[in-house]
């Protein structure tokens, strides 16, 4: 069993540590339950005259605005809750609104209209004015006041009038000092006793609070969510970069090399046999092989094909390149996908074919694919030996991580003696985007 820690930040935490009864959490505890006994009635006050101004004006035109108004009674409750809850919780409530999209009255008053944390916050003001409180005060009652009262026992004996009885807790009549001071005894076991009383009754009501207006688990999912778009951004920031280092290199060091090899390949035809010629020669011959390099290197950075045709004519255009001949008559792909599917899909299936050229002794290898029930489905299958491992350093570690950003999977199946086979699959929709 661990520790209770050193400093709590909950009177959760609080409550194991021996020293509880001299720390500031009963008190805390008991001041947060006091709050929500006050707080609780001024909203009960406030949400009934809200609510019957508006029913009664609602046929006239200053009605809308009261009923509007009640709507919105929940925003100021629970702003005033995530406050209290600071008492005996020091975790954040943050506020789970949206930021209206423009500045002004109107976007505000609609973006909240429109949210479901307004009506959820709606909802824990009216249980807050209709029940929590009374539970609050039942508790404070209890555990608090109805001690106190016995613990002050010999003091209103004392200061009776006729300094002969008094009641304890309107209820038993004490007559001697004896018995007065024994119920004083008794008032403060108890009152020890409904501080930890308190501790869990204001514990369990500010858990209920946080769940109804500011759930822990919410900031997780948010940042989880957040990841995620953060993730896709990512990656359709790298694809944009890739498509301009493209464009760049097709457009200028290309062209240039184009220009190059002509204006070479000219020379060489002008120059008489000689040292001068050969040396042009050569030349020519380099500048081709660079330009042929350069090509590939474009076409390895993001191919124009898939740009401009889709991930149908890509695959097609890898699998007719590969050095291991390649069946793609089961690939069936719909016209166009976005554009990081479409990506990321082309370069699996050329590392795929790459892995299979150089490692698997493959005689013929299959793609196949197709997209169905909003899913994009693809297959690379050699008849190569076999024993092929991802983490072995095959280039597939790397496809898989960019797979799941996507939300996608990649399992390999290459058992030894063969066959390979490759599989991957994306969640995505047809898109109706032109090249």
């Amino acid at each position: 069993m661990n520790p209770p820690p050193a400093h709590p930040r909950n009177v959760w935490q609080a409550l194991p540590r021996p020293d509880f009864l001299l720390s500031s959490w009963p008190w805390r505890s008991a001041g947060y339950l006091l709050t929500g006994v006050l707080t609780g009635v001024v909203a009960l006050v406030g949400i009934v005259i809200t609510v019957a101004a508006g029913g009664i004006l609602a046929l006239v035109l200053v009605g809308l605005p009261l009923l509007v108004l009640a709507a919105l009674s929940g925003i100021p409750v629970t702003w005033v809750e995530r406050h209290r809850l600071r008492l005996i919780d020091r975790d954040p409530a943050p506020v789970r609104h949206r930021a209206p999209e423009a500045g002004g009255l109107w976007p505000w008053l609609t973006t909240r209209l429109r949210e479901r944390m307004t009506w959820r916050e709606l909802g824990y003001a009216l249980l807050f004015a209709g029940l929590l409180w009374p539970v609050d005060a039942l508790a404070i009652t209890v555990a608090l006041l109805a001690p106190l009262s016995m613990a002050a026992t010999p003091l209103l004996m004392a200061t009776a009038g006729d300094g002969r009885e008094t009641k304890v807790l309107k209820q038993w009549t004490v007559t001697t000092w004896p018995t007065a001071f024994a119920a004083a005894v008794l008032g403060l076991v108890l009152l020890a006793l409904g501080a930890y009383v308190l501790g869990v009754a204001a514990g369990a009501r500010a858990e209920l609070t946080r769940v109804l207006i500011a759930p822990r688990e919410g900031d997780l999912g948010a940042k989880v969510a957040e990841l995620a778009r953060s993730r896709v951004r990512l990656v359709d920031a790298f694809e944009a970069e890739r498509r301009r280092i493209e464009r760049d290199l097709h457009d200028g060091a290309q062209q240039r090399l184009v220009a190059l090899t002509m204006t070479l390949g000219l020379a060489r035809l002008d120059a008489p046999p000689g040292p001068l010629a050969d040396q042009l020669a050569t030349a020519h011959e380099e500048a081709g092989r660079a330009l042929a390099e350069l090509r590939e290197l474009i076409h390895g950075i993001h191919p124009k094909v898939l740009t401009d045709y889709g991930l149908q004519a890509a695959v097609t255009d890898a699998a007719d390149r590969s050095t291991v001949p390649v069946d793609t008559d089961g690939l069936e792909l719909p016209g166009r996908l976005p554009q990081a599917v479409e990506a990321a899909a082309y370069f699996v299936v050329c590392e795929a074919l790459a892995n299979v050229a150089r490692h698997s002794g493959a005689s013929r290898a299959v793609v196949s694919g197709e997209h169905r029930d909003g899913r994009l489905f693809l297959q690379v299958r050699d008849d190569g030996h076999g024993g092929a491992d991802a983490a072995a350093g095959s280039g597939l570690t790397g496809l898989a991580d960019r797979v799941s950003v996507l939300d996608g999977r990649l399992s390999l199946s290459s058992p030894r003696g063969g066959p390979t086979l490759l599989r991957v699959e994306f969640p995505c929709e047809r898109t109706d985007r032109s090249a």
